[in-house]
């Protein structure tokens, strides 16, 4: 198949595709009361989370709000957000204060998180967002559910022989970024203990954008004439806007003591099979450096997908499209994943 065929043709276009809301979602979201807050929604993955909370919420022909809580120096996010009907509210997270001022929520998404910089200077500051932000809203919002996303990093790394970890395989953090995601994960486990606040920790392994990602990441490499590292040779990944529908469903799966929850894709993808094909694709050769390691981030996401189904868009498919996109001179986020790392800094 080529290139050309159902290739996402704008940004706009991408936005609704990764929006589209199922029956399942619009039916559990008219179940609820009281505002939807997402936390962080200037991110990766937040603007279009927005968008499918409005979207689904329209259909169920409900009147609750969708309120998105951010910093945002991105102009642009806050503008994309506001004309899909996300109220927004600019807020640093860190200033406890403002989140004490925030609106009351049924229902709260927290994406904020912080990745990159961990093993330089500004180590305190991921630190800082990754577990005293937590500490911030679970006083704000004790009384809410929350689901909130975590990484697959806070797991021993794993032979691929071995399968990806489940949520009962014991964290092991290699690095500052994973120590203080586990530590981010601590605080809300507290407070569900403590406080009998209702939480779900999404674990999640690669959200695929065609902006961003893992598969996004080799194409650009191809596209640059670049060799694709190959140090990590295998990783998981899942669409985003599955990966969007799935963080809102689980919801429901709020508990106390918290619910962990790992989210990806059923398939563990190859990073040389990925790259020979986004390089046919793309009319490039293909060259990798690096010499595979034998263990890496693996996850088996099999309790989410036997609750909320298969993901609707398949991995040959979002390199399908995202061959077309970087062919296309389609927009990069600049936010690499770093999926070679093995050492956990990042």
């Amino acid at each position: 198949m080529s290139i050309a065929s159902d290739p996402c043709h704008s940004e706009a276009d991408l936005n609704e595709r990764m929006s589209r809301p199922t029956p399942a979602l619009v039916a559990q979201l008219a179940r609820g009361r009281g505002d939807l807050v997402l936390l962080g929604i200037a991110g990766k993955m937040g603007v279009t989370l927005g968008m499918l909370a409005v979207r689904a919420l329209r259909e169920a022909g409900s009147s609750r709000r969708v309120v998105g809580v951010a910093r945002f120096s991105d102009a642009q996010a806050r503008s994309t957000l506001e004309e899909a009907g996300v109220a927004t509210i600019a807020c640093d997270l860190l200033d406890r204060d403002g989140v004490a001022r925030l609106p009351d929520a049924e229902d709260v998404i927290y994406l904020a998180g912080r990745k990159f910089g961990t093993s330089g200077p500004e180590a305190d500051l991921t630190w800082a967002m990754n577990a005293v932000v937590p500490a911030n809203v679970v006083h704000r919002y004790a009384g809410s559910r929350i689901v909130a996303l975590s990484t697959g990093c806070v797991y021993p790394m794993v032979a691929p022989q071995d399968g990806g970890c489940i949520e009962s395989v014991a964290p092991a953090p290699a690095g500052e970024y994973a120590m203080s995601a586990l530590a981010r994960e601590r605080v809300f486990s507290w407070a569900s203990r403590a406080a009998g606040t209702r939480v779900c920790l999404i674990r999640l392994n690669y959200a695929l954008d065609l902006r961003y990602g893992v598969i996004h990441d080799i194409a650009q490499q191809i596209a640059a004439g670049a060799p694709v590292d190959r140090t990590v040779p295998l990783f998981n990944g899942i669409w985003q806007g599955d990966a969007n529908r799935m963080i809102l469903q689980s919801l429901e799966l709020c508990s106390a003591p918290a619910t962990v929850l790992n989210l990806t894709g059923p398939e563990t993808l190859s990073v040389e099979r990925t790259a020979h094909e986004l390089g046919r694709l793309l009319g490039k050769d293909v060259a990798f450096t690096g010499e595979p390691s034998p263990h890496m981030w693996l996850s088996d996401a099999s309790i989410a997908l036997d609750r909320f189904g298969y993901p609707s868009v398949a991995p040959a498919t979002i390199v399908r499209w995202t061959a077309a996109w970087i062919a296309a001179g389609g927009r990069s986020l600049g936010k690499p994943t770093h999926f070679q790392t093995t050492d956990g800094k990042f």
